[in-house]
Formats: structure tokens, C-alpha cells, sequence
């Protein structure tokens, strides 16, 4: 089969290292519209789940993975001066061109052609063409009413930013100011720098005279109003540092003919559930997957839309109900950071927005799990009924 995924991230990388690997026979091109060293991210974020499915999918690029990969140790929350809080554990998280180089050798390795600074004006010419192009994806954008695609933005603002302060704690720090709250996600990708994504209201935004800032007045603003968590180091934009509204992408079908749509030009999730990454390598595990199972093109890319449709449904609720607790933060923040803690990592609950934060904290308490709430909305309005008729 002659395939060309348009797209050199996680999603088409990945995809053209199972297919080559499973059968050399197949002629596979990736063309990349940037250069080669240009990369828009800082770090991505993973866990030991991600790890698991590419070790057994294709054990190299697992081990290359974890040899690469930074970990970082436990959770950490701060809110204003009060004393930070911290929860046990562990995540991944590595520089994005560093996944990126290491795909690129796998893929490399297996034959697999890369082609840099190609910009697709016209469909490529192959068996399969997979759109791993991204967000902004042109193909889709070219197939658009066969792809139905729809766009949901975000209220707030944020920025994606890197420092060479090392936070090997995954930190969450709120800060405080006149005109409301701004808080950053804040992760080590390597030894020497880490990911720091700022984010608040518009309002907030706004306020702070955000809206009038040029590039580097954003960043020495951001610098002070950080700087109890930054210990003197700068914060750092890889390209102008804009500030951004997250755009949530669904689209109605993810094949038409011989074009199939895969990672973020798929679908996104918001990045406070930290599944970008993890949701394009599930991409190409899947559309593998299907190829090698059907022998047809048309029922492989069915199967592949059909599985993944299915499996993305809940993560794409978590990551709504996710952003709308960052959206919704100042309900929380009044009360003591161990409780705003719990609270933020029960967020993706449909029931958090509906309920007062201090009687969900201790409804959850009590069950010590929020699935057991789940389950008693569920059953407790027809056993009410059976006992008393109404």
C-alpha cells in the first residue's frame, strides 16, 4: 500500500512506525510543512499508560520513550500565600522535539521516507492519505463539508510558555491579584527546563492589561506576578507569545474515501486533562490496527471511526467539565487549598458545577469516591419512588 500521512507529529510518526514495522512492503511517506528543528511546543505530559500501549505495540519506540522521558514526582498546589499542599505520585513528561527526534529515528530506521518544508496544496496521490496535519489542519480544511467539522472555543485566556526553572513537582500555583485570579500548569519536560502554561478569566486578562501588552511587556508581567514560583527565572515563548482561547474540534465524520483524519486533526481535548499526546498515539494504534484486520480500505476506516469515536466520548465530557472548573476557579479558591485540591481533581464531575464546593467536599468524603455519587443519582430517584409512590 502507498500511504503519505500529511502531518510529522506524535499521530502520523507513530502511525507510519506500526505500519512499516508490521509490513515493510509498504511504501510510506510523512511530509512535514517546518523544518525539521522547528518545533511550536515546549513539553507534553504523560503516564504509565501511555507507556504500556506503545510497548505493546512497538516495543523500540516504548523503550526509547521511557529512556528519554523526565519524570517528575507528586502534585503540588499552591493558593496565594497559604501553605502549598501536596499529593503523591508520578507522570512523564518530555520535550516535544525530543519525541518528535525520536519517532523520526524509529521511523527512519524502519524506511520510512520524511520530507521537510512540504506544503500540501493538492491530495497526494496514494493508497491511503492520513490528515495528521494538526488543528488547523488544511486538509481537512479542503474536505471540510465531507468532514463537517465544528469548533467550540474556550472563555479563557492562556499561553503556552517554557522557563528554566526545573518544577519536578507538577505544579499548580493560583495567584492572586486586584482584578481576579491567574494560576499556571507548571511540569519538567528535562533537566533544564520545564513547561509553564498560564491561564485565566478574560476579565482577569483584561484587567491586568493583557489586551494592550505587546509580546515582551506579557512576559516580564507574567515574570512578576510568578515570580514567588519561578525563583528569578524567566519565562521563555518559542514563538510570539500570544495568548490563546482553547478550540475544542469534533467533526462529524473522520473519512471520506481514501482521507483519513487522525490526532488533533481529529479532535482536541483540553489541555488540563493532559491527553493530546496520548490521544494521536491511540489514533494510530487503532487505524493500524483496523488495516490489518480488514482487507478492504472502506470497512478498515468504518472500524477505525467507529472505535475511536467511542473511546474519545468520555474523555471529550471530562475535558468540558475540566475547562469549565478553570473557568468557574474562583468558585473554589476561598476555601482551604487541601480542599480546593480534592475539588480540582474531581473536576471532571458533572456533578461539581451543580453543587455547592464545600457540600461536594464533603459528600465526597463521606464516599471517598465520586463514582459512588454517580451511581447514587442513579438509583436513588426510582428507589425513592418504590418506597413511597412518588
Amino acid at each position: 500500500m502507498r500511504i503519505t500521512c500529511v502531518g510529522g507529529g506524535p499521530a502520523g510518526l507513530y502511525f507510519s512506525i506500526l505500519m512499516k514495522a508490521r509490513d515493510p512492503a509498504h511504501a510510506i511517506t510523512v511530509l512535514e510543512r517546518s523544518p525539521a528543528d522547528l518545533t511550536y511546543g515546549w513539553g507534553v505530559v504523560f503516564w504509565d499508560d501511555l507507556l504500556d500501549q506503545v510497548r505493546a505495540s512497538d516495543p523500540a519506540t516504548a523503550h526509547a520513550l521511557g529512556e528519554h522521558a523526565f519524570r517528575w514526582n507528586g502534585e503540588q498546589l499552591a493558593v496565594g500565600e497559604k501553605e502549598p499542599v501536596y499529593v503523591p505520585g508520578h507522570g512523564y513528561g518530555i520535550g516535544r522535539q525530543g519525541l518528535l527526534d525520536l519517532l523520526r529515528e524509529r521511523a527512519r530506521g524502519l524506511g520510512v521516507q520524511l520530507v521537510f518544508e512540504h506544503e500540501v496544496e493538492h491530495l497526494p496521490d496514494a493508497d491511503l492519505v492520513v490528515a495528521s496535519d494538526g488543528v488547523n489542519s488544511r486538509l481537512r480544511h479542503v474536505l471540510r463539508d465531507r468532514f463537517a467539522p465544528n469548533v467550540d472555543v474556550g472563555r479563557n485566556k492562556y499561553m503556552w510558555l517554557g522557563t528554566s526553572k526545573v518544577f519536578d513537582v507538577f505544579t499548580f500555583a493560583f495567584v492572586p491579584t486586584t482584578v481576579g485570579w491567574i494560576w499556571c500548569h507548571a511540569y519538567a519536560f528535562d533537566d533544564e527546563t520545564s513547561t509553564f502554561i498560564v491561564e485565566c478569566t478574560p476579565e482577569t486578562w483584561s484587567g491586568l492589561g493583557f489586551d494592550r501588552a505587546d509580546d515582551q511587556e506579557s512576559l516580564r508581567l507574567l515574570e512578576r506576578l510568578f515570580a514567588a514560583h519561578l525563583d528569578g527565572r524567566p519565562l521563555q515563548a518559542k514563538v510570539p507569545a500570544r495568548w490563546l482561547n482553547f478550540r475544542t474540534l469534533t467533526n462529524e465524520s473522520w473519512h471520506h474515501e481514501n482521507v483519513v483524519l487522525m490526532g488533533d486533526a481529529a479532535h482536541t481535548t483540553h489541555f488540563t486533562i493532559g491527553s493530546g499526546t496520548k490521544l494521536a498515539v491511540q489514533d494510530a494504534i487503532a487505524l493500524a490496527s483496523a488495516l490489518q484486520q480488514e482487507e478492504a480500505l472502506e470497512p478498515a476506516l468504518d472500524a477505525y471511526e467507529r472505535e475511536r469515536k467511542v473511546a474519545l466520548a468520555p474523555r471529550q465530557t471530562d475535558a468540558r467539565f475540566s475547562a469549565r472548573w478553570y473557568e468557574d476557579a474562583a468558585r473554589y479558591l476561598e476555601l482551604d487549598p487541601l480542599r480546593v485540591f480534592a475539588l480540582m481533581h474531581e473536576r471532571r464531575s458533572p456533578l461539581l458545577p451543580r453543587t455547592p464546593p464545600a457540600l461536594y467536599y464533603r459528600l465526597h468524603q463521606a464516599t471517598h469516591n465520586v463514582r459512588a455519587l454517580r451511581k447514587l443519582r442513579g438509583f436513588a430517584a426510582p428507589r425513592i419512588k418504590a418506597l413511597y409512590g412518588r
